[in-house]
């Protein structure tokens, strides 16, 4: 490779990467300060993935589970591959949403009105509970 070629690729590599930064940067900038997490008002939604991300192709459906009054309503959910479920604390307490065995990243502690988000793209059951009042327990089925 001649060098005139070479210096070409590199500002071009230079470039990708300067463009790459600025869009973490500007992403960065849009969440909320204390969690990282894409803020909405001035709550947090805490998004995770369950196994493998949304296929791209496939519209996916968000489904809502409100914690309220110590109850996930509804207890039990069934959902199809690819679907988005969202957790709400309705409750003056805070909450986690923790999966049973281990099947999806735990929330954190979720203050009134904060929401906490998984995809599930793997079908299956998914069993959860909060680990601050082990009381409270729900099932995600995916099928």
């Amino acid at each position: 490779m001649n060098g005139r070629i070479k210096m070409h690729a590199q500002a071009r590599c230079v470039l990708l990467t300067a463009a790459t930064l600025s869009a973490v940067l500007s992403a960065t900038a849009c969440s909320d300060s204390h969690t990282g997490s894409p803020a909405v008002g001035n709550k947090a939604v805490v998004t995770a993935a369950a196994a493998h991300p949304t296929p791209r192709n496939s519209p996916a459906a968000t489904s809502n589970i409100a914690i309220k009054d110590f109850v996930f309503q509804p207890a039990t959910l069934s959902v199809a591959v690819g679907s988005k479920v969202v957790w709400t604390n309705r409750d003056e307490e805070p909450h986690r949403v923790v999966s049973a065995d281990g099947q999806f990243h735990p929330s954190p502690a979720l203050d009134t009105d904060d929401s906490y988000a998984a995809v599930f793209a793997k079908p299956g059951t998914y069993s959860y509970f909060c680990s601050i009042h082990p009381h409270m327990v729900g099932k995600i089925i995916v099928k």
